[in-house]
């Protein structure tokens, strides 16, 4: 064991295992993307956990490491992917098939690329409209289901010598369901698993198997009791995961006066989402070997609906989330949290 100054942290040896949950344009844009840093062909760029630093201490210590050299996290060349998907395509054809990435550069990475063959999946059409795929795990139950995704995430770590392993869901969005008796306790959860419950969607079936508050109009009800939210994507086939999103956002200021702020913002979904799910990996992995049980709320700044204690309202504000997230890991080390008030420096 290697004892910090604040939290005891197991050291990252071995292999981790990354296993995805879908393997469409998010996943294989990640994995393309670790090898090809692997190789030395590609920067990490919009990953905290690789590019980002930290500071420590006063603003006149100049202490400021990147925060991989801060903190013990696994290393790139220690990740192994693996994945269930809905169709049998192996990484590089998936890779290919959703066009994010450049043919030149797929063709660097191939090999290793096309060694990732998805698992069967477990998917029911009832959560996700507009999908239909043959790699399919059939059961008897959803709770002989969730034994299967056992049974293969034992059988990953056992072929590739993973030490560890953390899953992250990168599939379709499922449709909405509300919270339901089955969902309070592990004993109802697993009854209606072995019932079939339509309560259970596959989401929650890996996740066995290992906005309103943005604003708190309740806080702030002369600002915020009437304000309307409204979000709409279409698809757009000829633009593939290239897409535009145009926003309208309604504001007022002093004594009321109405203004419009107007975002025109072109993008690529996977780009975007690709070095999160390294984080995520990453970070979730430090979590485990620190021993950090339950909702791992100081990664709010990674998600659109953190989750967080019962009876707590979820922080939306990111610079209060990227502050909980450094302080976090400023506390793993022992290191003095950080509150920006600057009093220190003018006594």
């Amino acid at each position: 064991m290697t004892v910090a100054k604040g939290a005891e942290i197991a050291p990252a040896k071995g292999k981790l295992g990354v296993l995805l949950v879908g393997l469409g344009a998010v996943s294989t844009t990640f994995i393309a993307g670790v090898e090809a840093i692997k190789a030395g062909i590609a920067e990490p760029i919009g990953s905290l956990t690789q590019m980002g630093t930290i500071r420590l201490g006063k603003r006149t210590d100049n202490r400021v490491p990147l925060i991989k050299d801060f903190l013990p996290l696994a290393n790139l060349k220690d990740l192994v992917f693996g994945a269930w998907d809905i169709f049998p395509d192996s990484a590089y054809e998936a890779a290919v098939n959703a066009g994010v990435l450049e043919a030149n550069l797929l063709a660097k990475i191939k090999r290793p690329l096309q060694n990732i063959k998805p698992m069967k999946a477990v998917f029911e059409q009832n959560y996700v409209k507009r999908l239909q795929g043959d790699n399919v795990k059939t059961g008897k139950s959803k709770m002989d289901l969730a034994e299967k995704l056992m049974a293969d995430i034992a059988e990953f770590k056992r072929k590739h010598k993973c030490a560890r392993l953390v899953m992250i869901w990168a599939a379709s969005t499922e449709i909405f369901l509300k919270e339901r008796p089955v969902h309070k306790t592990i004993a109802s959860f697993e009854e209606a698993m072995r019932d079939d419950h339509k309560a259970i969607a596959p989401s929650m079936i890996y996740a066995y198997a290992v906005l309103e508050y943005i604003l708190q109009p309740e806080v702030y009800p002369t600002l915020y009791r009437d304000f309307s939210h409204v979000v709409r994507i279409n698809y757009y086939p000829p633009r593939g995961d290239n897409k535009e999103g145009w926003d309208n956002i309604d504001i007022f200021g002093w004594l009321g006066y109405p203004m419009q702020i107007k975002i025109d913002f072109l993008c690529r979904d996977s780009i975007l989402a690709a070095p999160i799910v390294l984080d995520l990996a990453l970070f979730l992995d430090l979590a485990q070997r620190a021993r950090m049980k339950g909702v791992q709320e100081w990664l709010s700044f990674y998600f659109k609906s953190p989750q967080t204690a019962p009876g707590l309202y979820p922080e939306h504000d990111i610079f209060i989330q990227l502050m909980k997230l450094k302080n976090t890991l400023r506390h793993l080390r022992g290191e003095n949290l950080i509150t920006h008030l600057g009093l220190e420096y003018y006594d």
